[in-house]
């Protein structure tokens, strides 16, 4: 008989089935934590880059002074700007900032451009004033760039203003610290402009003795000696402020600026070519710079052209206008220069042509016309019309002058020689002698019918007008 093992009535249940029900639970509360987390941001996803770490304003100010260094102000403007960006409340960043806007002017060709660079630089500079009213280095570069301000300033109530306003800024900034040689550097500057040329030059002399090692010292230097008429003295000192800063490039502007004027003035004709031709090597380094730093600037070869035009070769002059024109083919400052030179060359139609478009604007195909025909590496470009004021009356003077002189009873240009005449004679240039006498030309030639002037031939222009003699603000060569 088989006997089997009796099946207990009372089995022992799985315990296993309970902790697993509880680890699903737990796993499902987790689960929903971490959703929520990685919602509410307090839990980073897998795989995300690593963050970029904040940089400091001191890191910002430190690139934006390598960039200067180097010649490169827009980066430097650009990396000043980020340190005002990051600690708003330094008034050091701005006023670093107040003082490469002010430089950079100097690579500014258009009046328009240049003043608003200008205004650039007087706001950051009053930033770092309201932010700390007692900052010397503050008060010195508002008293920078309103000076700088006053020197392109024609209006003449308006520049006494701001030559004043610069001088009690520079001499706040010396009350402020008496040993700030910033700011006895550009308080000799205002006071060069103010025409107390004693007093500017024993208080750049204190600084110089001071601290010999900032750049800005020797420029001011360099522009007080000028102001002196010592022209190899003041190239001597640009030649150290450029040791100290090799690749600012309106450094070399000025010392080029500095040979041609001692040429100009010398009566050996040797002697005249050495010194325009080191004025050349000067100008040619600014070039090289630019290049080597992708820097498109128009200035050296402006500089190169009024270089070449004081030594009679107008067509090498007219090249390098050409040339400038490339980088900047809306501005119409240049255009204005290349007519001109095609005036001082004998080319007066096509000084017609580029003056027009200087004084009255053109399309783009005008422009071509206006810069002698558009090349491979030309671009057209509408040109937007010059105002008269100090800078550019000569320019209408000769397109006035040229107007006239080449109106036939074919081609009348004397309705459009008379309209600029008039605008010359509506403003206060025509109380310069040169000027009023050309006018006077203008009008005596439009006074003829085209009858009685026309002799079957095109006429040679029978004026010259008299060159003006140039007023060269601080940072223009």
């Amino acid at each position: 008989m088989n006997i089997y093992n009796k099946r207990s009535l009372f089995r022992r249940r799985d315990e296993t089935g309970v902790y697993r029900m509880f680890f699903f639970v737990v796993l499902i509360l987790a689960g929903i934590w971490l959703i929520r987390s990685v919602q509410q941001g307090e839990v980073k996803p897998l795989f995300l880059p690593t963050a970029t770490p904040t940089r400091f304003a001191a890191s910002y100010t430190l690139e934006g002074d390598a960039y200067f260094t180097a010649g490169q102000l827009t980066a430097a403007i650009d990396a000043y700007r980020e340190a005002t960006n990051v600690d708003p409340n330094n008034a050091d960043v701005w006023a670093q900032l107040s003082r490469v806007q002010t430089y950079s002017t100097a690579l500014i060709v258009q009046r328009e451009d240049l003043l608003a660079r200008l205004d650039e630089a007087i706001v950051s500079a009053e930033k770092a004033i309201e932010v700390d009213p007692d900052s010397s280095n503050a008060h010195a570069v508002l008293a920078f760039a309103l000076n700088w301000k006053a020197s392109y300033t024609s209006e003449d109530r308006e520049r006494q203003a701001l030559l004043q306003k610069s001088e009690q800024e520079a001499v706040r900034a010396i009350q402020l610290d008496n040993t700030n040689v910033l700011a006895q550097a550009f308080y000799a500057e205002v006071l060069v402009d103010q025409q107390k040329w004693t007093q500017a030059q024993q208080v750049i002399d204190q600084a110089l003795e001071a601290d010999p090692s900032l750049m800005d010292v020797h420029r001011v230097n360099a522009y007080v000696l000028e102001s002196l008429g010592e022209y190899a003295l003041a190239i001597e000192s640009y030649d150290r402020a450029l040791a100290i800063t090799p690749n600012l490039t309106f450094l070399y502007l000025r010392a080029g600026a500095g040979y041609r004027r001692l040429a100009f003035e010398s009566p050996n004709e040797e002697v005249q070519k050495q010194l325009f031709e080191k004025s050349l090597e000067y100008f040619a380094q600014t070039a090289r710079i630019n290049a080597q730093l992708g820097v498109k600037d128009p200035a050296p070869y402006i500089s190169i052209a009024k270089t070449y035009s004081q030594m009679g070769e107008f067509f090498i002059a007219i090249r390098n206008i050409q040339k400038a024109i490339e980088f900047e083919p809306f501005n119409p400052v240049l255009y204005g220069e290349l007519g001109v030179l095609y005036h001082k060359n004998r080319n007066y139609e096509t000084g017609i042509l580029a003056l027009g478009c200087a004084i009255n604007g053109c399309t783009g195909p005008e422009s071509c016309d206006g810069r002698g025909g558009c090349g491979p590496n030309d671009t057209e470009a509408e040109v937007q019309p010059l105002t008269l004021d100090g800078s550019t009356v000569y320019y209408y003077d000769v397109f006035a002058s040229e107007l006239a002189a080449l109106s036939t009873s074919k081609n009348n240009k004397c309705p459009q020689a008379l309209e600029v005449a008039t605008i010359i004679e509506a403003s206060e240039y025509i109380a310069d002698a040169n000027i009023a006498a050309d006018m006077a030309v203008v009008r005596t030639i439009c006074s003829f019918t085209p009858e009685t002037t026309e002799t079957g031939s095109t006429p040679e222009p029978t004026i010259e007008p008299a060159m003006l003699e140039d007023v060269t603000p601080t940072p223009t060569p």
